[in-house]
């Protein structure tokens, strides 16, 4: 909030904020990411965390990571899985399903390569879920290149970014919200990344910056 008013033009102090912010009862959202993971003991021995023993990315298209989350639409679940550049944190490709399928993760994995040039042997990180470990996914990724990278059993902030990322939406967009239908959740989806979270929300990781300017300053 500081940061914010600060962009804005206002002088004020951080604790004044704080102060304020107080006095009127005002706190942060915080709520819990919900996690489900089948499949993960058929996969558990399959798979290696390869970024643990890279440096912190320094560029784009250097480390993506990616992930999959369940959405509340009714009484039934929608699933969202993600892709993101872990060095500018922009979400590059996203798809919702009713079922969670690779064909789910393919279809992400398919917009984020849209208009994205990659060099060979680029690090794509993922949990241990089946439409990450199935052959066509895997098959996708070494078509383009790409080095498979998964966390270690049972250690889900091996994927801190996208957990991140998660615990956002879910507390900046869908609870305490009711969705009519899923072209409803669709749009609200397409709204919040495409033009909320990648191009105006600051991510105190990349200098307080929006995604997409942090990228064209990188570029």
């Amino acid at each position: 909030m500081h940061r914010t008013l600060k962009d804005k033009g206002y002088s004020i102090g951080k604790k004044r904020v704080e102060r304020l912010m107080r006095d009127k009862g005002l706190v942060g959202r915080v709520v819990r990411v919900t996690r489900r993971q089948p499949g993960l003991r058929r996969f558990k021995a399959a798979g290696e965390n390869l970024w643990r023993l890279e440096p912190s990315p320094t560029q784009l298209n250097q480390v993506w990571v990616a992930d999959i989350t369940y959405l509340k639409l009714g009484k039934k679940w929608r699933y969202l899985a993600t892709v993101m550049d872990a060095y500018s944190r922009r979400i590059l490709g996203w798809s919702l399903s009713r079922e969670r399928s690779v064909e789910l993760t393919l279809n992400a994995l398919s917009h984020a390569l849209r208009g994205r040039s990659l060099k060979s042997g680029m690090l794509f990180h993922t949990d241990r879920g089946i439409e990450y470990m199935a052959y066509r996914f895997r098959d996708e990724l070494k078509k383009h290149g790409i080095c498979h990278s998964v966390n270690r059993p049972g250690i889900c902030t091996d994927n801190a970014h996208m957990e991140s990322f998660f615990h956002t939406l879910k507390v900046e967009l869908i609870r305490g919200r009711r969705f009519r239908n899923e072209a409803e959740l669709r749009c609200a989806l397409n709204s919040y990344i495409n033009q909320f979270y990648n191009h105006r929300r600051m991510h105190s990781g990349i200098g307080y910056l929006p995604p997409a300017v942090f990228e064209s300053m990188a570029a």
